[in-house]
């Protein structure tokens, strides 16, 4: 009887992505969006150039998002990126979860209410990237920052994937020096969600005296993301002394980036990175220095809004459920990524939510 179970966790994914994503619509056929129709060209914004990889990926362009009437009428020429009243996303962009970030872009503008509100800076170590993202959303907001390896390569370890082993999973540790002055708070996201609510509400959190936000998980056994050595030594252990730290996912953050640079947070989490190359004290990658600086002094969000875990781990059978209660933003964290299962036809039932927002067509 078990593929009756399994017909009946497709079935109520498929009904669950309707009552998801009440306002999506089939698009008909669009002109495909191909780093080669961007060879010799002037990239937005300035930037990056072309990469040869970029050669193999094909987009679809999405449709136009305009704002709701109550947003107000939106001006005659593009907001700067200091302008009052945006809304600011952050996420990475890279050639292998590039069709990953280029569907959560597109779910974040098929559900905001006031689109055209909306600023992105997106990450990258690799070149070409800016241009095919403009073709894709001609109409998007966003600067590209370029983010050097180097700044990282001696503070990063191994872990237990070799994934998380890769300098840009370390990026968001520097949003408040990539990101202009101007900009006093941001919401990270990962490349391997979408969000299916209106961001905006994400980008209200009252963050108090906190600098960061983020769903917490305090049932989470917080110990085993540490090693016996590091409990062991009092002297590392102590950091968390005083403090009820809780264990939370680096992947949705709302960032206050004034308090971020008043405090210096980035030292502190290269210093325990420095700490993680001499003497071992976790196995993961970029979360833990997260969990040293910021554990115990989280402003708690929703978990509505980070619905993580739905990567599992790629065995067969490792599907996993939604958590209980509301949804407004679907991660598949983990090491197994939708856009793989469904190509391989081996997709967990969940996954077919990810699918509506993908706009990737094939590679040449």
């Amino acid at each position: 009887m078990l593929w009756i179970s399994r017909l009946s966790g497709f079935f109520s994914a498929a009904m669950m992505m309707v009552v998801l994503s009440p306002s999506f619509q089939t698009f008909p056929p669009a002109e495909a969006i191909r780093s080669s129709q961007m060879d010799g060209a002037s990239p937005r914004h300035g930037g990056v150039g072309n990469s040869g990889p970029l050669l193999q990926l094909s987009f679809r362009r999405a449709p136009v998002f305009g704002n709701a009437r109550e947003c107000g009428v939106p001006g005659q020429s593009r907001p700067g990126v200091c302008d009052p009243g945006l809304v600011h996303v952050a996420i990475t962009l890279d050639l292998v979860y590039l069709r990953g970030s280029i569907a959560a872009i597109h779910s974040i503008l098929q559900h905001s209410r006031c689109p055209e509100s909306l600023f992105f800076h997106f990450l990258v170590s690799d070149t070409g990237l800016e241009t095919l993202v403009a073709s894709t959303f001609p109409n998007l907001n966003f600067k590209v920052y370029y983010f050097d390896p180097d700044l990282v390569k001696d503070l990063i370890s191994t872990s237990v994937r070799q994934a998380l082993e890769q300098p840009l999973n370390h990026a968001r540790n520097y949003l408040a020096d990539l990101l202009e002055p101007c900009i006093g708070r941001v919401i990270y996201l990962d490349s391997d969600l979408v969000v299916v609510d209106d961001i905006s509400k994400l980008w209200d959190t009252d963050l108090g005296t906190k600098t960061i936000g983020a769903p917490e998980y305090c049932h989470a056994n917080f110990t085993r993301y540490f090693t016996d050595s590091f409990w062991s030594n009092k002297q590392l252990s102590g950091t968390f002394s005083g403090r009820r730290p809780c264990y939370f996912n680096t992947g949705v953050m709302v960032i206050d980036l004034r308090k971020w640079r008043h405090v210096g947070y980035t030292k502190r989490i290269e210093r325990w990175m420095e700490i993680q190359k001499r003497e071992r004290i976790y196995e993961l990658g970029s979360l833990p220095p997260f969990l040293l600086v910021f554990g115990g002094h989280v402003a708690p969000i929703e978990h509505r809004w980070n619905q993580h875990g739905l990567g599992g781990d790629n065995v067969r059978g490792s599907c996993r459920d939604l958590h209980p209660g509301p949804i407004s933003l679907l991660h598949w964290s983990g090491s197994g990524k939708p856009w793989l299962r469904l190509d391989s036809k081996h997709q967990c039932p969940l996954d077919v939510l990810w699918a509506p927002y993908d706009l990737y067509l094939r590679s040449f």
